[in-house]
Formats: structure tokens, C-alpha cells, sequence
């Protein structure tokens, strides 16, 4: 059994860890960036890597913005059989190419990245500083990316950062939901914000960046990307369709072949119709 295999079993999110690890080793030893600034560099390779997911993840936004009132019908009509309703929804899923979970590939996919980061900066700040030269501080204002959040200063302004880019981000991706969900995300970077605040600062900072290319990412598809067209809605006072009839008319004929009726006149009185009188002879 290899060593990598050992790892695997004592700890699986070990490799996650090593993998991070050396990825941050890179880009601070050869390309020769700050340890902070690696892993802003870092999060903008992932989510170039992501950018395959974060397309079909915009398309099923937009076919769900689209299919909204068809889906909100099926959800009325069964409202009080929660099995067929959700049958009768997954077959409208099925038939429509529409895939409601493509709205959280990426964010899964960042998942084992945020893992192995965050055990990668939490054993930064036990291990000797000669196995990491360099300076863990950021912008000057944040001594250490490997110290929790709010040890400094510094921290409590990234956390307000942090809060705002959250926010920013789940306008434009709950952008086809409903105003409860839209709601909940709204609420939920102000709850976290306290969960968040126990991180190490690198952790708070990758997931800053990664909210920025999120807000980008969302004026970039707004500007480029058409509006997907909502379906008509028919009304009493839609015109009627030509039937075939051939008068263009949309009038129907009558079942027992007499023609149709035809409209009122007017009980105005006739006009009257003024003759000239014969010259005389």
C-alpha cells in the first residue's frame, strides 16, 4: 500500500490538504507571489476550471426563469398530491432539458478546493515559519492569512468585505428563484458572517475573490447573454386564430352547415338620397 493510500485512510481529506498545498508552494516558490496572492490566484484558476459548469449553471437559470409560470401551474394542479406533483415536474424537467441542479455544480466543485485550503493555512500557523518563508500578511492590514479572522483588525473589515461580496453575489444567482428562497439567501451571508468569523483569513479571502468573479461574472452574462423570451399568455381579450376557416376571420362554422349569422343593423333610418330634377323641355 503507497504512501498516498496511507494518507487516504488516516485522514481522507489529507490529499485535498497536500494537493492545495502544493499548489500554493507553485505559485509562492516559482511564480513568485505572496502567499496572500497565491491564493487569490489560486481561486481565479478554479473558477477558470469551472467556467464548462458556471455556463450550463447560467442556461439552467435561465430555462427555470423561463419555465416559471409553466412549473408554478403543474405545482397549483397537484398542490394536493406532493408525489404526482413532483412526478408531473420531473417529467416537465425531462422534456424541457432542464436540469435544477446544475445551479450548484460549482459550487460543490469549489468544495474540496475550500477543504484542502482551509487545513492547508490551519497548519501553516502551527508549523515552523522556515517551512513557509515568506510574509503571510495582506495589503498591511492583515498580519497573518493563517490566524483566524478576527485576531486583528484588519479581519473585521475583510469580514464586512466579505458580507457585502456574499450579498452582491446571491442577488445575481438567485435571480430565477422565488422570494422566499431569494430571501433566505439574502439572510444567510449575515448569519454565516459568525461561523466564518473562526476561519483563517486566507480562507475569508479566497471566498471573497470567489463572490467578486461571481458579481463579474453576472454583469458580464447580463450584458452578453439575450433575455430567454417568456411564453405568451392568452387572455379573453387575444385575438382568435385563423381556424382554417379561409375567411381569416377566425369565425367558426356552424355544426349543421347553415352559415353563420349575420350581424346586427343599425336602427339608425335610412339616408336619405336627394335626385335632381329633370331639366325642363
Amino acid at each position: 500500500m503507497n504512501h498516498l493510500a496511507l494518507l487516504f485512510i488516516s485522514n481522507p481529506l489529507t490529499p485535498l490538504e497536500h494537493i492545495a498545498r502544493h499548489v500554493l508552494n507553485w505559485l509562492h516558490g516559482t511564480v513568485g507571489l505572496p502567499w496572500a496572492w497565491s491564493i487569490v490566484a489560486l481561486t481565479v484558476i478554479v473558477r477558470m476550471l469551472l467556467v464548462p459548469l458556471t455556463v450550463r449553471q447560467i442556461h439552467s437559470m435561465q430555462n427555470l426563469q423561463r419555465f416559471a409560470p409553466q412549473m408554478k401551474e403543474i405545482q397549483k394542479k397537484y398542490k394536493g398530491d406532493k408525489q404526482k406533483q413532483n412526478e408531473e415536474l420531473m417529467k416537465f424537467y425531462r422534456e424541457n432539458n432542464i436540469n435544477p441542479a446544475a445551479s450548484c455544480l460549482p459550487m460543490l466543485a469549489q468544495l474540496p478546493v475550500f477543504l484542502g485550503l482551509y487545513y492547508a493555512l490551519k497548519h501553516f500557523s502551527r508549523e515552523n515559519p522556515s517551512l513557509h518563508p515568506g510574509s503571510l500578511s495582506f495589503l498591511h492590514f492583515i498580519p497573518s492569512i493563517a490566524a483566524h479572522t478576527t485576531t486583528h483588525w484588519g479581519g473585521y473589515v475583510l469580514l464586512v468585505v466579505y458580507v457585502g461580496s456574499q450579498l452582491a453575489s446571491s442577488y445575481y444567482m438567485s435571480a430565477s428563484v422565488d422570494k422566499t428562497q431569494r430571501t433566505l439567501l439574502m439572510v444567510m451571508p449575515v448569519v454565516f458572517v459568525f461561523v466564518i468569523a473562526r476561519f483563517p483569513a486566507g480562507l475569508v479571502l479566497y471566498w471573497v475573490t470567489t463572490n467578486l468573479w461571481t458579481v463579474g461574472q453576472g454583469l458580464i452574462t447580463r450584458r452578453l447573454m439575450p433575455k430567454p423570451a417568456a411564453p405568451e399568455k392568452r387572455t379573453s381579450r387575444s385575438p382568435r386564430q385563423d381556424d382554417g376557416d379561409g375567411g381569416g376571420n377566425g369565425a367558426k362554422p356552424d355544426p349543421s352547415g347553415q352559415p353563420p349569422a349575420q350581424p346586427a343593423r343599425s336602427n339608425a333610418p335610412p339616408r336619405k338620397v336627394r335626385r335632381k330634377k329633370a331639366g325642363r323641355r
